[in-house]
């Protein structure tokens, strides 16, 4: 025999042994779960639920109860004997499948006995729970009742002993208290005839009665409360003050009191309607409405009453006031007027103090109307109140407006003569700025300088001569003499560089005579010479010259101009 045949015989012989060992296996379990299944069958035949309904049997059940257990007592009787006789029967068809080697049908007939079996048993735990429900339902109902009656009784005798407490939701709750008491006697009944499942409905409904009922009591009791007593006694408070403050010559017009008063008892009325319903929420609510519109009506009385005093200690105060400001607004106006008259109020300065004199005059109309209306007793001190609080803000407002404008004003003397100081100051700056540029003998002067100059001089005469105008526009004047002062600036700017240039290009030709024989310096000082004595352009000769000097002297042109300007610096330091 080849080496491949003995392998592949080792080989069929092992699966040979593989295939055995499983059906060995399988059978074997399955033994094991016939096993199981015949203790679950037999467990079908339960002592503790046979025991049960021995006992219920015994209690004469009635009614539902006796339906109910009626019910599962033959679930439990056809679940030991004719389901548990059926179920074995199978479990024996099994077990010979098995034993046969037959053990692909033996599992499916295993399979559909346990889905039977696991059915069953629910069944018969739930025959149990209601067996166990039907013997404790006669204890449970009986504690209950008891808990119940008392809870009752105590809840009853309260009641009618505070019977005032409720005024006329009593009639109703008496009803309920009544009802409550025959499913008592109903619920007794029930047990005794041994319909303990409709009994514990009973009970449960007394249950639920009896909660909505105390949570009720007190609502009523505190809606009675204030039906009876509150309201009442704030209506008829609200009533006498009212009449004591129109006899003191107090005006309300905010609402009609007396309607208000009777409509209110109107609605108390409505809301003891729903005491009587045992309406609890319908009575809170409208309880609480009939709270707010009383407490508004307060709210009216009180706002009045505190409005008087204020109104009658700034009488005096505010008219006051209004005689001052009065006299200072016409006082302001007759000095812008006159202002006016010199100067020009560019800002509309005169007629805004037009506006705010009508203003003082329109408040002080306001108050005169209030003052009548109180003298006539027609005035709601609330009102007068208010509006001489707008008044007195108002006035606050326009004096302090008015002094702004006063002042605004009275800085235009102040700027006038600023101003004639400032072109004095600009006549002698330009002029002194000329003949320092004269001074240096120059052979003549830049054309834009002598443009800027000729600018600048007749800014500062038309300035000038505005200000030697009737009526001054010091607005105007001030935005010139900014300008002039711009323009001086830039002015001084020019003769500076003017001199320094022209400065620098005499010491910078002086230091090129040394190089006399560069043709490059020979160029530049023809150059420097024709811009400087025929153009008068310094600047440019200036460019000129140095930028030749650096070029065949690196850093001579920057030292000759450090030492031009250190030395400028120097002198300056002794002059000032």
């Amino acid at each position: 025999m080849s080496s491949f045949q003995s392998m592949l015989v080792i080989s069929i012989f092992i699966l040979i042994i593989i295939a055995v060992a499983a059906f060995w296996l399988t059978q074997k379990h399955l033994i094991h779960l016939l096993g199981e299944l015949d203790k679950h069958v037999d467990g079908l035949q339960d002592i503790a639920a046979a025991d049960a309904i021995s006992r219920l049997e015994k209690m004469e059940l009635a009614g539902e109860s006796l339906d109910t257990f009626v019910k599962w007592r033959k679930t439990y009787q056809e679940l030991s004997t004719t389901k548990r006789a059926d179920y074995k029967q199978q479990l024996t068809t099994a077990a010979e499948l098995v034993n046969k080697y037959k053990l692909v049908a033996g599992n499916r007939q295993i399979k559909q006995t346990t889905t039977e079996v696991e059915q069953a048993r629910e069944d018969l735990s739930d025959a149990k729970a209601v067996f166990k429900q039907l013997l404790e339902s006669n204890r449970d109902n009986q504690i209950q009742y008891d808990h119940l009656l008392k809870t009752y009784r105590e809840l009853r005798k309260e009641v009618l002993a505070k019977s005032f407490d409720y005024g006329t939701a009593m009639p109703k709750i008496e009803e309920q208290l009544s009802t409550m008491e025959k499913d008592f006697d109903g619920a007794k009944n029930l047990s005794n005839q041994g319909d303990h499942v409709e009994a514990k409905r009973v009970l449960s409904r007394i249950s639920e009665n009896l909660s909505t009922l105390q949570s009720k009591l007190p609502q009523l009791k505190d809606g009675w409360h204030e039906l009876q007593q509150v309201f009442p006694a704030q209506l008829d408070e609200l009533s006498s003050v009212y009449k004591q403050m129109v006899g003191e010559k107090y005006c309300i017009k905010e609402v009609d009191f007396p309607k208000e008063i009777k409509q209110l008892h109107a609605e108390v009325d409505d809301s003891e309607e729903l005491l009587t319903k045992m309406d609890e929420q319908g009575l809170a609510d409208k309880n609480q409405a009939i709270a707010d519109q009383i407490n508004s009506l307060y709210d009216i009385l009180a706002k009045e009453y505190h409005a008087r005093p204020f109104v009658k200690q700034n009488r005096d105060k505010l008219i006051q006031i209004l005689t001052s400001l009065a006299s200072a607004s016409k006082q302001l106006i007759d000095k812008l007027e006159h202002i006016d008259e010199s100067y020009e109020l560019t800002h509309g300065e005169l007629d805004e103090a037009r506006q705010l004199a009508d203003r003082v005059n329109q408040a002080n109309d306001a108050y005169t109307k209030d003052v009548q209306a109180m003298a006539d007793g027609t005035g709601v001190y609330s009102e007068i109140k208010g509006n001489w609080l707008k008044i007195t803000q108002d006035l606050g407002e326009i004096e302090n407006r008015e002094k702004t404008l006063s002042q605004d004003v009275d800085g235009l003397f102040d700027a006038e003569k600023i101003a004639h100081d400032s072109i004095d100051r600009f006549k002698q700056d330009v002029s002194l700025l000329y003949r320092r540029v004269q001074r240096r003998h120059l052979p003549g002067k830049p054309e834009s300088f002598v443009q800027m100059y000729t600018l600048v001089v007749n800014e500062i005469g038309k300035t000038d001569e505005e200000l030697s105008q009737v009526r001054i526009n010091m607005e105007k004047i001030s935005q010139e003499l900014i300008q002039i002062q711009e323009d001086v600036d830039r002015l001084h700017r020019e003769a500076d560089s003017i001199i320094s240039s022209a400065d620098l290009v005499e010491r910078a030709m002086q230091y090129s005579n040394k190089y006399l024989n560069y043709g490059e310096i020979k160029k530049a000082r023809a150059k420097a010479l024709k811009l400087y004595q025929t153009e008068y352009n310094y600047k440019d000769a200036l460019d000129a010259i140095a930028t030749a000097l650096e070029h065949v002297e690196p850093g001579s042109y920057n030292r000759i101009e450090k030492s031009y300007y250190d030395e400028r610096k120097s002198l300056n330091s002794e002059q000032g």
